[in-house]
Order: structure tokens, then sequence, then C-alpha cells
């Protein structure tokens, strides 16, 4: 059976409403629309408070920065202050939608955490297609030396930036911009080796040098790969997977055959989020976790 992590609203983060292609979120202190394919429901709010918000998402234009964000009231700057978990950060309006976090992910950042402060030794952390770092601080901030990689140099910088105002100036963290295959390849020719392997791959992307990346075509080989860069007693592999038409069974399958043998259990299931509005349970990605038994 499927394991379902749900996210329920919370101070830092709320999914207020969704519906109609839609969701209306709260991120800290801004109110905000963006398109969800999977709300194909109708909302249970009213439209007067769909309306009373700070941003909106149109895609009504090709142009970079906030060209594809309406503010309705007050114009808003690019970035604004946020917090998960009393870890400060930077949500910022970029021109494809996303904000800077993916608030579903909570659990397996708990999860993590507490796997690097039981652990009782010094814990290192891969975080391949790293995105805006925000697993990489909270792991730093547990205790572990944290190896972040991202394709893109403006997500790197963005990470950067987020450890600075987390106040995380000090902890050992490695911000790389590479192609996330080639890089974990190059670690295990060098014999390098990781406790925990975070993985939150596109359905599609490209690397620095060009590099495309299918997940369909390209999963299967990069998992074989993070099984052989793990150290002699490892904590997990936890793999998240977005966009992609297919059952969490695929990705099951799939896990628990690159690490039979190795002991642990495999879970799979769905990241979900819990509406304030009708307490709806909006799905946004599959996952899979392999986690060594204590």
């Amino acid at each position: 059976m499927p394991l379902i992590l749900r996210v329920e609203p919370g101070p830092d983060y709320a999914l207020i409403d969704s519906g109609d292609g839609a969701k209306l979120e709260r991120y800290g202190p801004y109110r905000i629309v963006r398109p969800e394919g999977q709300a194909i429901w109708r909302p249970a709010l009213p439209e007067a408070e769909w309306a009373r918000v700070d941003a909106i998402f149109t895609g009504d234009t090709e142009e970079e920065g906030l060209g594809r964000w309406r503010f309705p009231d007050t114009p808003l700057g690019e970035t604004w202050p946020m917090a998960h978990d009393g870890l400060s950060y930077l949500g910022r309006f970029t021109s494809f939608r996303h904000v800077g976090v993916f608030p579903e992910q909570a659990p397996h950042w708990a999860h993590m955490e507490g796997l690097i402060r039981s652990a009782g030794r010094p814990v290192k952390v891969l975080n391949l297609f790293g995105y805006t770092g925000l697993a990489s601080l909270l792991a730093a901030r547990a205790g572990a030396q944290v190896t972040h990689v991202d394709a893109s140099k403006k997500a790197i910088g963005w990470a950067r930036e987020n450890q600075e105002v987390a106040g995380l100036a000090d902890r050992p963290v490695r911000w790389i911009c590479d192609d996330a295959v080639k890089f974990a390849e190059r670690e295990a020719r060098r014999d390098s080796r990781y406790d925990i392997i975070l993985l939150d791959p596109p359905a599609y992307g490209r690397g620095p040098k060009g590099e495309v990346w299918q997940l369909f075509d390209d999963l299967p080989a990069l998992v074989e790969t993070c099984r052989s860069i793990l150290t002699e007693k490892p904590l997990a592999i936890v793999l998240t997977a977005y966009s992609i038409r297919a059952s969490f069974f695929a990705i099951h399958a799939l896990m628990r055959d690159a690490f039979a043998g190795m002991g642990g259990k495999v879970e799979s299931g769905e990241l979900v989020i819990r509406e304030e509005s009708a307490g709806r349970a909006l799905s946004t990605s599959l996952f899979s976790r392999w986690v060594v038994s204590p």
C-alpha cells in the first residue's frame, strides 16, 4: 500500500483552497494564486476570498523576472523573507511559477534531520538537483556535512543567499554547479561516499553544458550510481518525482530492485498537502525512499 505523507496548514505555509486548476496558498505574509492542474474539483471558498491575494501567476508573457506575475494591490519585490521550522530563507517570484520552496517535502526534511541527529556520528549528505538549498541547509543545521549539486547557476546563487539569510554561513556546505549524473559518476570514480542521498530530479532538464536529462531514460542508471557511492553504514536515499505519468509502484519497484540485498526497507507513495478550507488532500508528487532499519 502507498505511504501518504501529509503537510498540514501551519504558520509558515498553508494551502488555503484549491480548485478549477488553481491553488490559493499562504507563504509567510503573502497570499498567492498559482496554477495547479490536479485541482480538478471546484473551489470551496467564494471568489471574494480568491480575489484577496497579494500575487497571481499569470504566465501571460515570456519576459524574465516578474513579468509573469500580477500584483493586485501593492507591487511586491522579487524576494521576501520566509521561514521553515525556524530556518530563514528567501521566497522569490520566478518567471517559471515556483517560489523557491516545495513545502510538501517537509516530511522528508524532518525524517532526514532525525536520521542525522540520531546517527551518533558524522553524517555526509549529497543533495542532487538541490535547487534553492532548503533541504541542504536543514541537513547542515542538523549537523551534517553537505554537498549540494544543481545545474543552474541562478539556483546555486539563490542557495548561497539562503545560507547567509539562515545564519548558517559557517556550516560545511559545498555548493556545486554541475550536471547531477556526471557529478555522481565522478564521485564513484573518486571513491567518495555519502550516508544520505537526496534525489529530486525533474521530468526533463539540461545540465550546465547542455547535458540532456530524461527521467525515464536516465533515472535507473543514476539510482545505481547512487547506490555505489553510499558509505558502508548508509542511512537513506530519498527519491521524489514530479510531473510524470507513472504510478508510485514504478519508482517503488526501481528502488526495491536497486537496494535488494542491502537490508533496510523501501517506502513509497505520495506527498500531499492538506487544505485549510475543505480538508481535501492535494497530491503533489510521488516518492520512494530506502531507509536502513534501526
